[in-house]
């Protein structure tokens, strides 16, 4: 693949909103000695920098076709990014805490386009779903949002319709917000 140099630089560190960043110690590709670098997570492109302040990265990799996958190592909260092919590079990184491990793995996972195109046809299969068989009822109370309940597969969630979560969610947006809005009339 042909990158243009300049053209990543900019990409690399422009204002735009990144997906995630911070440090990570990246393991050396000669050598076995961790260092400590600065990642940035723009779409499918993880660039590496010396430091925060650096203008242009140290390198970049393209997250197609990667899988990542937590590794037992000398350094606590490591985990790899791994790609199919038989010659590519390995690439071992170790996070400063779990809950920054967790970040990084859950964000990393995502950034592929190949990702994004399994949600993007499972939304249409849900929308055909309900142009085909109409809007179901839906249910008095909400469910809770998938980051406040325990995982549980075949829950009301699993078997939701993208327009069913947007009501439901919908509603319970509208629901805090009217509390919030009688809690600041109140004197």
């Amino acid at each position: 693949m042909k990158l243009n140099e300049r053209s990543l630089a900019f990409y690399a560190t422009c204002d735009a909103p990144v997906d995630n960043a911070g440090f990570l110690y990246k393991k050396g590709g000669r050598h076995a000695a961790y260092h400590r670098r600065w990642f940035v997570l723009r779409g499918n492109m993880l660039f590496y920098f010396e430091d925060v302040a650096s203008r242009e990265p140290v390198g970049v990799i393209i997250l197609e076709g990667c899988t990542v996958e937590l590794v037992e190592a000398a350094e606590e909260f490591t985990f790899a990014v791994r790609f199919a092919e038989a010659r590519a590079r390995t690439y071992v990184l170790a996070a400063e805490s779990q809950a920054a491990m967790e970040g990084w793995v859950k964000a990393l996972s995502r950034a592929s386009f190949d990702y994004l195109r399994l949600v993007v046809r499972e939304l249409e299969q849900q929308l055909a779903a309900v142009r085909a068989g109409g809007c179901p009822p839906l249910p008095e109370r909400p469910p809770l949002p998938p980051r406040r309940r325990a995982s549980a597969p075949n829950g009301p969630l699993d078997s939701a319709s993208f327009l069913q979560l947007h009501e439901w969610y919908g509603q319970e947006v509208r629901a805090l917000r009217s509390q919030w809005l009688r809690s600041r009339a109140q004197p």
